[in-house]
């Protein structure tokens, strides 16, 4: 038996603590092709080429979806241009600019507000842990009052992000189980969710869902099916991403302890932090989910048309050849291109409240936790290689600070 390559390696739950330096063997050969057909790609310019190539499809079903899921209309992720374009745009002009510019920073009150209370309570305790009390809930919280989702109801999106994310596992053992808990899920969330477009559709708010089903722009407005598949992928993506980011954030703080401590003095620092952290330690490492529409030649490699190809964002963030001492942690470095969001048409839908969301958190967290402390470094992992952060990220604090409100 061949010995495991090194993206078999990565993909090996044994390194998920620490896969930097295997991205950096990587990286050896940015275009490499691995014994299954799949073209692994790892370097900086070759991926951003890539991203931007429209011979570059992601228009293909992910691994273990049922086969009836193609019978619904996809969220605009999974689709290719044009109806990528037409359902990114319909969704933009309720998010974000040029239509609605400050839709995501009219949200930090509200923002500070959920994460304040979150970190209140914990007030008393003298360990915690940031992914269940605090990265965890933020984002469910507030993707559901952006969509419009009645507070009641919160408790519902928790246990539906929870089934398909655990679906993310890719261990055999337990596998078909987590398959039938995440369709279950996904059909109860589209029922919901195309309940709710209904229902707005005839009696409209200010929430992102009833700017969905009315838009009177030149694309017209998404069906109620189209709110559910595009109202789950907002759930779903901004959630987990939020969550590896947070945390990500915080176990790096927590290594830094100098840079804890001028957080917790400068919160203007943020900016710069979060910027680095998507750079340095990003919530998605690898993309997994594209196809050559064509052959296409990129670095003095030929990838035949049909071909499955990997981007490795975490590595291609930290080559050498695009970033200077891409291994040190500097939330000053300037300036910082990074493919902490992807690129291209795909360019993550929601990196400004991503942005925004981690600011705050690392933020208070910085503020308010009184010398705290990390209980296991390295921390236990989630199973995904793709998506790479924490599962618990435990703390002994002496206790928490109560702000001035």
């Amino acid at each position: 038996m061949a010995p495991p390559s090194v993206f078999q390696r990565i993909l090996d739950y044994s390194n998920r603590a620490d896969p930097y330096p295997l991205y950096a063997e990587l990286r050896k050969t940015p275009v490499r092709r691995e014994e299954d057909g799949t073209y692994v790609v790892s370097g900086y310019e070759e991926i951003v080429s890539l991203l931007h190539d429209p011979c570059v499809s992601v228009g293909r079903p992910q691994p273990g979806e049922p086969q009836d899921a193609a019978k619904e209309p996809p969220s605009f992720i999974r689709l290719d241009p044009p109806e990528h374009d037409r359902l990114r745009r319909v969704a933009m002009r309720h998010f974000g600019p040029p239509h609605s510019p400050h839709r995501v920073d009219s949200l930090r009150p509200e923002l500070l507000e959920i994460i304040m209370d979150l970190i209140d309570s914990m007030a008393g305790r003298t360990r915690i842990d940031i992914v269940d009390d605090i990265a965890y809930p933020f984002p469910v919280t507030v993707i559901c009052r952006i969509l419009g989702v009645p507070r009641e109801d919160e408790a519902g999106f928790h246990d539906w992000a929870d089934a398909v994310i655990e679906s993310l596992d890719p261990r055999e053992e337990g596998r078909q189980e987590r398959l039938r808990r995440r369709e279950n899920a996904r059909v109860e969330l589209h029922r919901y969710l195309g309940r709710i477009a209904a229902e707005r559709r005839k009696n409209p708010g200010d929430d992102l869902i009833s700017g969905l089903v009315a838009d009177e722009g030149p694309d017209g407005a998404m069906s109620p099916t189209e709110v559910a598949a595009n109202g789950t992928l907002l759930l779903i993506a901004g959630h987990e991403t939020t969550v590896n980011l947070i945390t990500n954030g915080m176990l790096t703080l927590l290594r830094h302890p100098e840079l804890l401590d001028r957080l917790h003095h400068e919160p203007d620092l943020a900016i710069g932090l979060v910027e680095e952290l998507l750079r340095y330690e990003p919530p998605v490492h690898l993309r997994s989910t594209r196809i050559a529409l064509e052959d296409i030649k990129i670095g003095g490699i030929t990838i035949p048309k049909g071909a499955p190809i990997v981007l490795a964002l975490a590595a291609g963030s930290r080559d050498p050849e695009h970033v200077p001492d891409p291994d040190r942690f500097d939330p000053d470095r300037r300036p910082n291109q990074h493919l902490g969001f992807g690129g291209g048409i795909h360019y993550c839908f929601g990196a400004p409240l991503a942005r925004l969301e981690a600011q705050i958190a690392l933020t208070e967290l910085a503020r308010r936790l009184q010398n705290p402390r990390l209980v296991t470094d390295p921390p236990p992992y989630r199973p995904s290689p793709e998506l790479r952060g924490p599962r618990h990220l435990l703390l002994d604090i002496d206790g928490v600070t109560q702000p001035a409100r």
